[in-house]
């Protein structure tokens, strides 16, 4: 039943930002350049039984699902400390070129595992693949480049990757912190410094309204650590946050810290 009432939305959506985009921001990449949006989709699992049972059906038939789709990059990440917590999470990052994109391949996508069956899509409600599901979907900020996999050495294990979400404390003030990281430049001075961001975007349906979310990664925990001083001490940094026009544009700020599968592409 969501997904019905959710895609004629998608649909309106899709109309809406067409017509919003026929004037870009100046320093927009263009369209080609980079994903428009993105579908955050949150496993929540009580067990290591379901644990198993999502990873499985990640790395053997949807990712090469979305792979034969057209979509070759995507995301799968796990909570730091994940195997010892009672709320168990795998975040699956998908991006897209459109909403009409994501209508499609989800589509196509979901009617091809259903047909090809397999333990997590014949679940019983007794046992069932998860305990809930959450679904994001975010639109790509102006000031975001490409995106690619980040120039990391370290092993997977040992990687950090920080998932941000900033709650506004309405939707002006909301729209006050989204310009703080496009036209303002905090996007910029994260390039700078070398966060190897994954994404930055506007959350345009998801449980927190309004807020805009953004990754960053780092080869382990004291280079985060570092990054983030550096960023602190940084002069346009101090310019910036110190700027009339930005003060208190954060309600609610939370922070994950996540691994990638040893299957994700990012």
């Amino acid at each position: 039943m969501k997904k019905l009432l959710f895609l004629p939305l998608a649909a309106a959506l899709c109309g809406g930002l067409a017509r919003a985009h026929v004037a870009p921001h100046p320093a927009a990449r263009p369209a080609a350049a980079r994903p428009a949006y993105f579908a955050l989709k949150v496993y929540h699992l009580k067990t290591s039984r379901q644990e198993g049972l999502v990873d499985s059906f990640l790395q053997h038939q949807y990712l090469p699902a979305l792979h034969a789709a057209g979509i070759p990059t995507i995301g799968v990440f796990k909570p730091v400390g994940n195997d010892t917590a009672a709320d168990r999470r795998v975040y699956v990052f998908t991006p897209y070129a459109s909403v009409k994109q994501w209508e499609q391949v989800d589509k196509g996508v979901a009617a091809k595992l259903l047909a090809a069956g397999g333990g997590y899509e014949n679940a019983v409600y007794t046992s069932p693949a998860y305990g809930r599901q959450e679904n994001i979907f975010i639109k790509a900020f102006d000031e975001m480049a490409g995106l690619k996999a980040p120039a990391l050495d370290a092993p997977k294990g040992e990687r950090v990757y920080e998932l941000r979400s900033y709650e506004g404390a309405s939707e002006k003030i909301f729209r006050n912190k989204v310009q703080m990281f496009n036209a303002g430049g905090e996007i910029k001075l994260f390039n700078r410094l070398g966060f190897n961001g994954i994404f930055y975007g506007e959350v345009l349906f998801g449980p927190k309204m309004p807020n805009l979310m953004y990754m960053t990664s780092f080869k382990n925990m004291p280079d985060r650590e570092a990054h983030w001083k550096a960023f602190g001490a940084d002069p346009e940094w101090k310019k910036l946050s110190g700027l009339p026009e930005y003060q208190n544009n954060v309600a609610h700020i939370d922070i994950t810290f996540l691994r990638p599968a040893n299957y994700s592409d990012l």
